[in-house]
């Protein structure tokens, strides 16, 4: 599965767009982020603020910078069980963002594997444990410069920032407040930098 992730960024690093798609920070600045999310959440938005700031520090070359899927989890493939081609699907968020946005969404999604171990400790030896496997797939494929896994935290942290945007924009979308509940866990993540390690961190 995860060879499918950086054959995508293989091809991204050559692909020239007639259409450009967005740029990570077309949507996520603070302009915007301080038109969704209210003053109610000011600690969560000052997080933010601070991770993208860090973000914009980040290189954009053409190494670790280019066209990603944005949503690259175990809802979005289908494989066929006969010959064991996968297929991904649902390139709707993609956009022009780094590689290292696609690799830390499989550290979150590598949760369902490590759930069972309660220790968050041990929970995220496991979680490095997954993430380390699923990086030899993808290095068969493509490779991703040492300095650019280093930052996989605040990577992890784009991630999260991600996941609770989509819920305000949701709320939004609905009608609805929100149930602060849907983002506790990231957002405790975020305001206090604690390493995320999967279902119920502590």
């Amino acid at each position: 599965l995860v060879k499918a992730l950086g054959a995508i960024h293989r091809l991204s690093k050559l692909y020239t767009p007639v259409y450009p798609r967005t740029d990570y920070f077309d949507k996520y600045n603070m302009t915007y982020l301080n038109s969704l999310i209210s003053d109610e959440y000011g600690d969560l938005k000052k997080s933010i603020a601070g991770r993208l700031n860090a973000f914009r520090s980040l290189p954009k070359d053409t190494n670790c910078y280019g066209m990603v899927h944005f949503d690259f989890s175990d809802g979005n493939y289908h494989v066929d069980m006969d010959t064991g081609t996968i297929t991904v699907f649902d390139f709707d968020n993609s956009m022009n963002g780094w590689y290292m946005f696609d690799l830390a969404n499989l550290w979150i999604h590598n949760e369902g594997w490590t759930r069972h171990e309660n220790d968050p400790g041990k929970r995220f030896e496991l979680l490095r444990q997954c993430f380390d496997l699923q990086l030899q797939g993808y290095r068969s494929e493509t490779d991703i410069a040492e300095e650019m896994l280093k930052q996989l935290p605040l990577f992890i942290d784009m991630v999260l920032i991600e996941n609770i945007v989509d819920e305000f924009e949701c709320c939004e979308r609905e009608g609805e407040e929100l149930d602060y509940e849907d983002i506790e866990d990231a957002a405790r993540c975020l305001i206090e930098s604690i390493p995320y390690a999967g279902f119920g961190e502590n």
